[in-house]
């Protein structure tokens, strides 16, 4: 029986290695991997092109896309970019000392739309009050003064107080000078490191971030894997068998990290960090599957709602094409 060959566009991430050497091989695939760091243009070049067979996709893309019913895509559950946010909202310390001090101030952000946004702004409302409606988003590159990549993304829904950076600096550019109040989104502007007054709106991160978790159950999903729906639609078992295939490279992944003999990652501290994250998320802190998410899913869902990214929350079932897990 001839293999299908499968063109997969992703990050080269650790638990995608195993994929990408060929030591794991989705059965009954030729897969080809396409290590593609930079997630704007992988994004771009999916949505606007349709370039791969699957790829890495921006979680609010996909999800704006699949309740606007203009989706080409089915998602598998498999979450390959995560990341808490709290240490993502850079402020002007001399007018920002705490969250409710955003109301009212003009706050840069690389694009309205992306998934850091979303989550960011989730957090703000519910967990410290904020009231984003009366907050005016400045859109641009945080690092230069220009867009923040060539993204086809679907508009809000309702009016929002949204502009187009067109200050010829760039947002970390107009938060030093005071134009901007703070910057949010997937990176940190370089003024932090290098400004005094450029901070951390939550400066104990880490702690910040496990009483949230605890206390939620949430680890904000950044990214997650589509499936060109031709391609599935003409080979359903892919879907799966990538499934599997993902699974196992990232069980690999952990079992290599969790060797301690010789340290795999230039972090002093990894043993350290390993037996916190232990204490934190229990066996294994990067789930994939729906069940294990479902916190996180429906939460990402409505925001997305609740900021006017898509007129109702799916069912969070619907979101992903059935998999067959080999270990269930």
């Amino acid at each position: 029986m001839s293999r299908v060959p499968i063109t997969f566009a992703c990050g080269l991430y650790d638990r995608m290695l195993a994929l990408q050497t060929g030591e794991v091989r989705p059965e009954g695939i030729d897969l080809n991997f396409v290590a593609i760091d930079n997630p704007r243009e992988l994004f771009d070049r999916m949505v606007g092109g349709l370039e791969f067979d699957a790829s890495e996709m921006s979680s609010s893309e996909y999800i704006t896309r699949f309740a606007a019913q203009r989706c080409p895509f089915v998602a598998l559950p498999v979450f390959t970019s995560r990341a808490f946010r709290h240490g993502f909202v850079a402020v002007d310390r001399r007018v920002i000392k705490a969250p409710k001090d955003l109301e009212g101030k003009r706050i840069g952000v690389q694009l309205y739309t992306m998934t850091a946004a979303i989550w960011i702004r989730g957090l703000l409302q519910h967990e410290y009050g904020v009231d984003l409606s009366t907050i005016e988003w400045v859109e641009g590159a945080i690092d230069k003064p220009t867009p923040h990549g060539k993204p086809t993304v679907l508009p809000p829904l309702k009016p929002i107080s949204l502009v187009t950076n067109r200050s010829g600096k760039s947002l970390s550019q107009l938060l030093e000078d005071g134009e901007i109040q703070a910057t949010i989104g997937s990176d940190l502007p370089p003024a932090f490191g290098t400004n005094p007054n450029v901070q951390r709106l939550f400066p104990d991160t880490r702690e910040t971030e496990k009483d949230y978790y605890r206390r939620t159950g949430i680890f904000p999903i950044m990214h997650l894997v589509v499936l060109r729906r031709e391609v599935h639609g003409a080979h359903p078992f892919v879907a799966t068998s990538l499934y599997n295939a993902f699974c196992e490279s990232k069980a690999q992944a952990l079992q290599k990290m969790r060797y301690l003999g010789t340290l795999r990652y230039m972090l002093p501290w990894l043993p350290a960090d390993l037996d916190e994250i232990a204490e934190v998320f229990g066996k294994d802190p990067w789930p994939y599957g729906l069940e294990a998410n479902r916190p996180t899913v429906e939460a990402l869902v409505g925001y997305l709602a609740e900021q006017s990214l898509i007129a109702a929350a799916p069912a969070v079932d619907d979101l992903f094409v059935p998999v067959h897990s080999r270990n269930s």
